[in-house]
């Protein structure tokens, strides 16, 4: 696969991830939900932008993180350049590819939302608002995909969570978060395919 293919992955993902989030942020109030399915919903939440709502400590925890985020993205485009000109394989080229642009989608909310949105507590956002609720690079990331595919009740003899309610899938995400997972994925799954060496897969285009 080229580099400019890649790219092509990359800004369709980019397009993609910010329109639902633009939408969703400019529809919905925090915590609204809208049943798709039984098992699908959408439902708007914002967070400091690491996995299951963890964030780092302290008043400059934030920005710690959106300048890490930063940082990685340029180590992964350096990795998709430098994958590109070894024509590594097409599973490899697509897993950097989605990894790229599920971070650039995030970081995008990390930094621009905090100054464009106002908030979204009791009320729908505007975006270009007077009175935004953050600063630059204190944005949070918008989520609104929720899966709970089942729930019900830990059996009381479970130790610890026995009695405990559960509830399967209980993440909320959003596209670039799905980017990143499905590019983990394909290097975990098809390894050694995305690994190969050039000799036994010849070479790509």
């Amino acid at each position: 696969m080229s580099l400019r293919n890649s790219i092509l992955i990359i800004a369709i993902i980019l397009l993609i991830d910010q329109f639902t989030k633009i939408y969703i942020k400019t529809n919905f109030m925090y915590n609204e939900t809208v049943d798709v399915t039984g098992w699908f919903k959408i439902m708007l939440i914002e967070n400091e932008g690491m996995a299951w709502g963890a964030k780092i400590p302290g008043m400059h925890g934030k920005l710690i993180l959106t300048i890490f985020r930063i940082l990685a993205i340029f180590g992964i485009g350096y990795w998709l350049y430098d994958a590109s000109t070894k024509h590594s394989s097409n599973y490899l080229m697509v897993a950097i590819a989605l990894i790229f642009a599920g971070a650039a989608g995030n970081i995008i909310d990390s930094v621009f939302y905090g100054v464009y949105f106002d908030h979204s507590y009791n009320q729908v956002a505007t975006i270009f608002t007077d009175t935004p609720y953050g600063t630059w690079f204190h944005g949070k990331v918008v989520d609104m995909l929720y899966f709970p595919i089942c729930e019900g009740t830990f059996p009381k003899w479970l130790p610890v969570y026995g009695g405990e309610p559960f509830k399967f899938f209980n993440a909320i995400f959003n596209v670039a978060d799905m980017a990143i997972s499905t590019g983990v994925g394909i290097l975990i799954v098809f390894n050694k395919k995305a690994f190969a060496k050039k000799t036994s897969l010849g070479t790509h285009s």
